[in-house]
């Protein structure tokens, strides 16, 4: 008889793809580089027969314009009967994977497929050289389950003063933490400037890796022509790079396929707990901008979930989106600052699919517990502004307790104050947190949440020249005063 419960959840295959086709028009579209990838996954396991036996494939959204994707990778690996799952942006990647686990867990499944990928540098190549792409065109396909988030990311507070893309709301967000823990703007940029060139360092021994050439910290701390300035103190080097080609997949079966498929038991990662906060709220709100109660929660509960402490973790994929996401993580979960906080190089070296990173950290983390058997480690995933958060953790050696999952959004929801944020205001204000958007080679546009007499919040930007000048070379200020009207600050 089998020493595990038949529906315990396994990773048994994992794998992840990429290319890097500098000819216009050449290489596989996103989804044919997500059927790649579980393909691989399969073959690496030895058990093909996964594929044809998958009951779910489960696929976040992309950059690509694909109605059913999951249905188009389930043609692909002959999973004709495969419920499609879709799953928007918004909807944490954790999300999707959990969902797998506890479909098994609860006898709903057998085998689950969770992929994802872009093909977002064979695109911006073809534009570059003016040739035209075209992409599978599925006519009106619809999933037969669409995930959606339940609330917006943003206000149009914030739109009106200029935030739009995310750099700029996370760069607000660090200025409030480093305001917090006493770093003055120098110190911050040099510790992160250190952290993501050790990312770029881990990054140079991962193949999968979309960056194979070290970069130090010199280059990524400071703006130059090939690392523009974004998002005061976040340059090209600091972000995300989402122009990638890379593809994941994750094939999920239960201990009983498993042995019943001959699955090598070395080949065996088990999901041992995941915890998620699905709080949504928009970023100026936030009372204690500098505080991530989402993965305070989440970390909190998974370790006692697993029976863990921060110390006992050997490996992490900590979400790198921009250094605010590391930074907050190690803040509020009191992970170990002196370990590695990657196994891929993170977002802006290993690469950072827009939806689909966690995927991709994912397999990698698998090969790594496959190649330390024993080891415990931790994946962390955001979504929208550090708006939800998820966390997870593998090992070899399965949860004594069995597969746990925990909502911890009403918790989140309790501790987090939030402040009326209004469209219009006069007088005076104290800067929360604040950033100097960029265009091209010049500062373009100040915003500053400000905290206002009355307790309440408003966003203001500024477009003198001296004022951003002053931001971005005259130290702190969060906490200082200013004067707003008509929506700008001075």
């Amino acid at each position: 008889m089998s020493q595990y419960d038949p529906n315990t959840p396994v990773l048994v295959a994992a794998a992840a793809v990429q290319q890097r086709e500098e000819a216009a028009g050449e290489g596989q579209e996103a989804v044919e580089l997500m059927v790649a990838a579980v393909k691989k996954a399969a073959d690496q396991a030895g058990a093909p027969a996964l594929l044809s036996r998958a009951q779910r494939i489960e696929v976040p959204k992309g950059m690509w314009h694909y109605s059913d994707p999951a249905r188009l990778v389930a043609e692909g690996i002959g999973a004709t009967q495969a419920e499609s799952v879709l799953a928007e942006i918004g909807v944490s990647q954790q999300t999707v994977i959990s969902r797998a686990c506890t479909s098994i867990a609860d006898g709903e499944a057998e085998v689950v497929i969770v992929a994802g990928g872009e093909a977002k540098y064979r695109a911006l190549r073809a534009q570059i050289e003016g040739v035209e792409l075209t992409e599978t065109d599925q006519q009106g396909a619809k999933p037969d389950i669409y995930l959606t988030p339940d609330a917006e990311l943003w206000s149009e507070v914030e739109s009106a003063a200029g935030l739009g893309m995310p750099v700029g709301f996370y760069a607000i967000m660090d200025s409030a933490l480093r305001h917090a823990q006493g770093l003055s703007v120098g110190e911050h940029r040099d510790q992160m400037a250190a952290q993501y060139e050790q990312f770029s360092q881990i990054a140079t021994a991962n193949p999968d890796a979309w960056v194979s050439e070290p970069v130090e910290a010199a280059f990524i701390r400071d703006h130059s022509p090939k690392n523009k300035m974004l998002a005061f103190p976040y340059a090209k080097f600091h972000n995300s790079q989402w122009n990638v080609d890379q593809a994941a997949g994750l094939i999920f079966c239960s201990a009983a396929v498993a042995e019943e498929l001959g699955i090598d038991r070395k080949q065996w990662v088990f999901p041992l707990a995941a915890t998620e906060s699905n709080a949504m709220s928009v970023m100026s709100a936030r009372k204690d901008l500098h505080r991530n109660y989402g993965f305070h929660y989440a970390g909190k509960k998974l370790f006692e979930l697993t029976g863990k402490q921060p110390e006992d973790i050997d490996l992490m994929e900590l979400y790198s989106c921009f250094p605010q996401a590391v930074r907050v993580q190690l803040e509020e979960m009191s992970l170990p600052a002196d370990r590695s906080l990657s196994v891929t190089g993170a977002m802006t070296f290993g690469g950072g699919p827009l939806n689909n990173f966690v995927f991709q950290a994912t397999a990698k983390m698998a090969e790594l517990l496959l190649q330390n058997p024993g080891q415990t480690g931790l994946v962390t995933t955001v979504s929208g502004m550090n708006t939800k958060q998820g966390c997870a953790l593998y090992s070899t050696e399965p949860n004594a307790n069995g597969w746990q999952i925990a909502d911890v959004t009403e918790e989140v929801r309790e501790a987090t104050a939030l402040c009326e944020l209004v469209d219009s205001y006069e007088g005076s204000a104290t800067i929360a947190g604040y950033t100097v958007l960029f265009q091209g080679d010049a500062p373009w546009r100040a915003v500053a949440v400000c905290d206002l007499p009355s307790g309440k919040r408003t966003v203001a930007y500024c477009e003198q020249q001296v004022i951003m000048e002053a931001l971005l070379e005259q130290g702190e200020f969060v906490g200082r005063q200013v004067a707003i009207a008509e929506g700008q600050f001075h």
